[in-house]
């Protein structure tokens, strides 16, 4: 369950707002995605559908995991026991 997130625009695409920060055409995926991991019973769970990607991050967000929204851009959180922190979107390019 998404018990956090990192930025105001990510939250706002979360409540159904649309951001003037991301492009109009990700939003709606970015929604669906995010609503994939708030209802994930575990972390196995967001490996489906392949198109997640799914993987952990290393370096300076060293603890996150991401998905994809598209080629270039991700959902990256915190996944803690089942709650999802710190859930924000980012230009991975």
């Amino acid at each position: 369950m998404i018990k956090s997130f990192r930025d105001k625009e990510t939250e706002a695409i979360w409540n159904g707002a649309l951001s003037k920060k991301f492009p109009k055409e990700i939003q709606r995926t970015a929604r669906r995605k995010m609503i994939h991991i708030d209802s994930a019973k575990n972390l196995d769970d967001l490996k489906t559908p392949p198109g997640n990607r799914l993987h952990q991050l290393t370096d300076d967000r060293s603890g996150q995991h991401s998905i994809s929204i598209n080629m270039k851009y991700k959902i990256c959180f915190n996944w803690n026991n089942g709650s999802v922190e710190n859930v924000e979107i980012i230009d991975y390019h």
